[in-house]
């Protein structure tokens, strides 16, 4: 019998739908423990390459657990616990685990209670027995018992996370991307894991953090540098004269508007989130409120072109202008590392700033171009009324000789 074509394609599309379900099966539900352990749910973790398989006992109240996490490498250390009093890291009852410098592995309990923890090992709030660790083949795996006689209900807050070790001692995780997202609800009688404070707690502060990084965006990062663009270059055309002067403050000011919005909304999000510090981004922002605040001050305090003092001022301008955009631009990026949402948008940033650049190259090129033409033609006209040759084409100090020379 011949082979008929037109199943081919069907035949690939099988193959890969066994190959991609065969995988998953692999990563939870049927993945087969080295010492044949069997738990009765799995939960796909949504980061950091983390599963948790699970069996409740509802008689004993006790929740026999392992905790595997895959791509792994014996530099860093890492933790999976319950919180039994909020969402966050603070407070929950953890089981850490690491392979140290000898080989052997190390794990225990350690109760978190604050954010500057170094992982100090402890009693948990709850029993915790049959606690071991695995490593091989770039997975970790904890195994452990917990009594659960005193928990409020099925549902529980859990976490977990990776950190780098310094010899045998766990060093301070990241505080950005995936491991400040490590957190989710946990249902021990219905098997199913949800996002930590609920779908619409997360998602409003998911929204908080991108409203916060278009305003910003938007504001520092674009506004400004174009409204510097106006300021500079628009004001060699004579014809523009004085309509690139109201461009340059109507773009600014709503800039420093928008841009004190979105800095409002990043203050707001880092005193909902305790012991989640960006250090430098949240320095960097205050520096750049503060000097944009002094830059719209000195607008009302601005002298006309006359005053004296003028100079003075065109020099505290610039330089608060050219910092503001520089500051601006270096803290969106930081912004970037922290939310790190999809590449498309970093690009779409950056391709706006080289742009932006490579317009504000040509319009220099161009303003020295002008400049110097017309320094060129206000030469020539002086030479010719009188400050070179001519004095209505006679040579100079005809008339104090009388016509000797």
């Amino acid at each position: 019998m011949g082979l008929d074509l037109r199943m081919v394609p069907l035949c690939c599309i099988m193959v890969l739908a066994t190959m991609s379900l065969s995988t998953y099966a692999q990563t939870c539900s049927n993945y087969a423990f080295a010492n044949n352990a069997v738990f009765s749910s799995c939960n796909n973790l949504p980061v950091l390459n983390s599963f948790l398989h699970y069996t409740y006992n509802p008689s004993s109240q006790t929740l026999s657990i392992a905790y595997r996490h895959t791509n792994f490498d014996s530099s860093k250390w890492v933790a999976w616990g319950i919180n039994p009093t909020s969402q966050g890291m603070a407070g929950s009852q953890a089981l850490v685990a690491f392979q140290q410098s000898d080989g052997s592995m190390r794990v225990y309990t350690s109760p978190v209670t604050g954010y500057n923890t170094q992982l100090a090992e402890g009693d948990l709030s709850f029993p915790v027995s049959d606690l071991s660790a695995t490593y091989s083949n770039n997975e970790i795996i904890i195994f452990a018992t917990l009594g659960l006689q005193n928990a409020t209900g099925a549902n529980m807050n859990q976490v977990w996370q990776e950190g780098q070790l310094s010899g045998n001692a766990p060093m301070p995780h990241a505080t950005s991307g995936d491991n400040i997202r490590s957190m989710a609800t946990l249902n021990v009688l219905s098997g199913q894991s949800g996002t930590a404070g609920g779908a619409s707690g997360t998602s409003s502060k998911t929204k908080k953090r991108n409203i916060h990084g278009v305003l910003n965006a938007i504001s520092w990062g674009i506004m400004m540098p174009l409204g510097a663009i106006i300021a500079r270059y628009l004001r060699v055309f004579q014809s523009a004269d004085p309509a690139w002067f109201y461009l340059h403050v109507t773009c600014q000011i709503s800039a420093y508007i928008i841009g004190v919005a979105g800095w409002s909304t990043g203050i707001r999000l880092g005193s909902q989130s305790p012991g989640i510090q960006f250090t430098s981004h949240r320095v960097i922002g205050i520096i750049l409120f503060c000097v944009a605040t002094l830059q719209v001050i000195a607008l009302l305090a601005r002298p006309k072109k006359e005053h004296k003092h003028r100079i003075f001022w065109n020099i505290y301008h610039h330089s608060l202008g050219y910092t503001i955009i520089i500051l601006g631009i270096i803290n969106i990026f930081k912004g970037f590392d922290i939310l790190n949402p999809e590449k498309k948008w970093e690009r779409a940033y950056t391709g706006i700033i080289v742009v932006l650049a490579i317009v504000a190259a040509i319009l220099e090129a161009y303003t020295w171009f002008v400049v110097l033409k017309r320094k060129k033609a206000a030469n020539a006209e002086k030479m010719t009324n009188g400050n070179g040759y001519g004095n209505n084409g006679h040579y100079p100090y005809t008339g104090m000789t009388h016509g000797r020379v």
